[in-house]
């Protein structure tokens, strides 16, 4: 650990703890389960210490409409329109088993859990989540957006400010 982080520095980086895995282990496809946060800060004020942490939206966001929509996407889906167009992955099929959208004070923060994700699939939801909640889009819209299972139906693909990978559960 100690070597590590020698390693490391200066970066704001830290180790914390770590352990031998066994030769057969691999940290791609052994995992069960990955944690995304992204972090809006819904304010009109331009970003200071968050600037390049997170994604500013001025106009105001409606949290609770944002969560509605959220939940057409919970489940397994073939989520075609929120996939990058360079995404290798051999199957847009993916099961989401959390996406959760709260606000405290004046960041709205998105959670999303699943055992893989797409590529850009949690910026392109939190882009879409955003014009429901700016009342861009009607609650059902996302919903729709994910039925079409075509690109061109993604209204807006959200920065990579404020998306952090938090967790890796290898059960």
């Amino acid at each position: 650990m100690e070597a590590l982080n020698a390693h490391l520095r200066p970066a704001p980086v830290a180790i914390l703890d770590c352990a031998t895995a066994p030769d057969d282990w691999h940290a791609r496809f052994d995992c069960v389960k990955r944690s995304y946060r992204y972090v809006i800060v819904n304010r009109r004020a331009p970003l200071t210490l968050d600037a390049g942490q997170a994604w500013r939206v001025t106009r105001p966001l409606d949290e609770s409409r944002m969560h509605e929509a959220a939940q057409a996407l919970v489940g397994r889906h073939d989520f075609t329109t929120f996939r990058s167009a360079h995404c290798q992955a051999d199957s847009p099929v993916r099961t989401l088993d959390r996406l959760d959208v709260a606000r405290e004070g004046e960041r709205v923060r998105i959670i999303a859990e699943a055992r893989s994700f797409l590529h850009h699939q949690v910026r392109s939801i939190t882009g879409c989540l955003a014009l429901v909640g700016q009342g861009d889009w009607a609650v059902d819209q996302l919903g729709k957006a994910l039925a079409a299972r075509d690109r061109a139906a993604l209204g807006l693909n959200a920065p990579p400010d404020g998306l952090y990978f938090i967790a890796a559960d290898y059960g």
